[in-house]
């Protein structure tokens, strides 16, 4: 059974995606959620506490999507994730870059999504080299966020490209 929470945050993440987060005002949100701004309030505490349990959300279902161990099985992750997300760029540089600098809740949103995303990377160097390799890791990070920026644009295409330069760049250090 879905909390009223759960169903604000799951109705509101897509209205923040299409929209950003500075424009849109808390008539919008509890109209997407189909609750009042006091019901809203009551559950969220304020529309940064909101914006924080968005991207907490978003997190742990990209946690669960990306729980992979090859460089291909990243990219065919990301290609699945921009065909049932879309294509809009990163969500959480997103919120940090509208304004979320200096804002705890986002700030600290934005730093555990980072965390899990060089967890991800360290975590196929170690699979598909035999060894830790901190250059190559960021260096995939680079790549998978490029990648899922220029997917706004360039759709499969980017993906693909990405998917070959990781695989060039595992490659070269094995």
């Amino acid at each position: 059974m879905t909390t009223t929470r759960e169903r604000i945050i799951t109705s509101t993440e897509p209205v923040f995606d299409a929209h950003g987060f500075a424009g849109i005002g808390v008539d919008r949100l509890t109209e997407a959620a189909g609750v009042s701004s006091r019901t809203l309030y009551k559950h969220m505490g304020s529309k940064t506490g909101l914006i924080a349990a968005v991207l907490d959300a978003r997190r742990d279902r990209f946690s669960r999507v990306f729980a992979v161990s090859t460089v291909d099985e990243l990219f065919d992750a990301l290609a699945s994730w921009v065909r049932s997300e879309g294509a809009r760029g990163c969500l959480f540089l997103r919120a940090l870059g509208e304004d979320g600098h200096g804002v705890a809740e986002v700030e600290h949103a934005v730093a555990e999504y980072r965390e899990l995303l060089h967890r991800v990377m360290a975590s196929i160097v170690e699979r598909e080299t035999g060894g830790a390799d901190e250059l190559l890791a960021e260096q995939l990070l680079v790549v998978f966020e490029g990648a899922t920026s220029a997917a706004s644009y360039r759709g499969q295409r980017a993906v693909d490209a990405a998917r070959a330069a990781a695989r060039s760049l595992v490659v070269a250090r094995t």
